[in-house]
C-alpha cells in the first residue's frame, strides 16, 4: 500500500486497486490508531482514529480532494503534499 502523504504523525495510504475496490478511499495510520476515511463524504467508514487525529485527516483530504479522486480512478501514484 503506497504511502501518499505524512505528517504530525501521520501516514496517508491507498491502496491501488481500482473499482473492485469502492467506495474510494484512503487509511490514515496514527501512532496505534487507524481510519479509513472515504474520499467523497470524509467520512470514516471504520476504524479507530481519536477526534484531532480525524480532523487533521479531513482538512488534508479536503485540500487534496480532486487529486485523491483522479488517483484513484486513475491508478497514477504519487506523493501529495502534507497538511502545513
Amino acid at each position: 500500500m503506497p504511502v501518499i502523504a505524512r505528517f504530525y504523525g501521520m501516514t496517508i495510504k491507498m491502496y491501488l486497486l481500482g473499482k473492485e475496490h469502492n467506495p474510494p478511499h484512503i487509511h490514515a495510520l496514527y501512532g496505534d490508531y487507524n481510519g479509513v476515511i472515504d474520499i467523497q463524504t470524509l467520512d470514516m467508514l471504520e476504524g479507530d482514529l481519536p477526534g484531532k487525529g480525524l480532523a487533521m485527516v479531513r482538512e488534508w483530504m479536503a485540500a487534496h480532494q480532486q487529486e485523491l479522486l483522479d488517483m484513484w480512478n486513475t491508478q497514477n501514484f504519487r506523493t501529495l503534499p502534507p497538511l502545513v
